[in-house]
């Protein structure tokens, strides 16, 4: 896999985001993808800052999902 780049964190820690909210916008071959909330809940952790290039496997964003 190729390693992509960080275009925007969209949340912040200790955000409540509804199910799809968009967290994460990542470039990889110059085609931009969003990763989004698969629960509605709390985002507990950031774990990349725009700007960054990050390879496969990483943690992005890290949350608790609402009960």
């Amino acid at each position: 896999p190729m390693p992509g780049l960080v275009r925007g964190v969209e949340v912040r820690e200790g955000d409540r985001v509804p199910k799809d909210r968009v967290l994460v916008r990542l470039e990889a071959m110059k085609m931009e993808s969003h990763f989004k909330a698969p629960a509605a809940g709390t985002v507990m952790k950031i774990g990349v800052r725009a700007g960054e290039t990050v390879e496969a496997g990483r943690v992005l964003v890290e949350m608790e999902a609402e009960s």
